[in-house]
């Protein structure tokens, strides 16, 4: 009987290989074909590919939020046709696959053309970077809740309405920004409109790899402290009340880069 096409898409965390999950370990070691996105460390594939007969064919399709990168139509085009092909893919992204990392979009082609889909969350990099903070998204003393942001907009599309979500996040919400680098300055002008600018905020670079850095500061300074200090992406920002607990001393504090 024709084995039905199939595909997974599995999260491989921040970039420690430690953070991978088992499913994800075990549909890695299933794939003939795994299709990597650039924030996938390094060693999250060698360890997926430790210990095989016959190694999977390995394509970067390179993913990063404000670069250049690999059309994702091209990228659904691809998984379909190989998958269709008798192929086991797996797409390989940093991350979890549903947190801003458009698993949704490439699920609904996969199964738009009758393909099995299989997924594997992954510890998302914005919960990986609080963790290496010190700080937790929610606490009883601090915040209540924690909002996803992405500061990345569609191509043609328009971005977040800051001021509004500073309104929300002034009623005890942590605000957890992906991909907001290059338009920081804008996002931070938003934010100011209902937020304080002595709001606590941090900035993470490269969670999860060797390369990490963090700083913790203000909002009102934030810009100013990313520029002089050199940080890019990929980066996450954390702002709100709930980094007060480590300020105060009150939370573990890792030294600042």
């Amino acid at each position: 009987m024709k084995r039905r096409p199939w595909c997974a898409l599995v999260g491989a965390g921040p970039g420690d290989p430690e953070l991978l999950t088992l499913q994800a370990l075990r549909l890695l070691r299933r794939a003939t074909l795994i299709l990597v996105d650039d924030l996938v460390g390094d060693g999250v594939l060698a360890l997926a590919l430790r210990g095989r007969r016959k190694p999977p064919r390995v394509l970067h399709v390179g993913k990063r939020g404000g670069c250049r990168s690999t059309p994702q139509a091209f990228i659904e085009r691809l998984m379909v046709a190989e998958a269709l092909a008798g192929e086991r893919v797996v797409r390989l992204k940093g991350g979890d696959p549903f947190v801003f990392g458009r698993g949704g979009e490439e699920e609904a082609a996969l199964r738009a053309h009758g393909i099995e889909v299989e997924v594997a969350s992954g510890i998302t990099a914005g919960l990986a970077a609080a963790h290496a903070l010190g700080v937790p998204w929610t606490h009883r003393d601090h915040a209540h809740g924690v909002m996803l942001v992405t500061g990345h907009a569609r191509e043609g599309g328009t971005g977040p309405d800051w001021p509004t979500l500073a309104a929300a996040a002034a009623q005890g919400l942590t605000l957890v920004i992906y991909m907001g680098i290059t338009r920081l300055p804008d996002l931070q002008r938003g934010l100011l409109a209902a937020l304080p600018g002595t709001t606590p905020a941090a900035v993470v670079q490269g969670v999860g790899t060797a390369g990490e850095r963090q700083a913790l500061t203000t909002l009102a300074a934030l810009a100013a402290d990313v520029a002089a200090q050199g940080f890019g992406s990929p980066a996450i920002l954390v702002i709100g009340d709930v980094l007060r607990a480590r300020a105060a001393g009150a939370l573990a504090l890792p030294r600042a880069a």
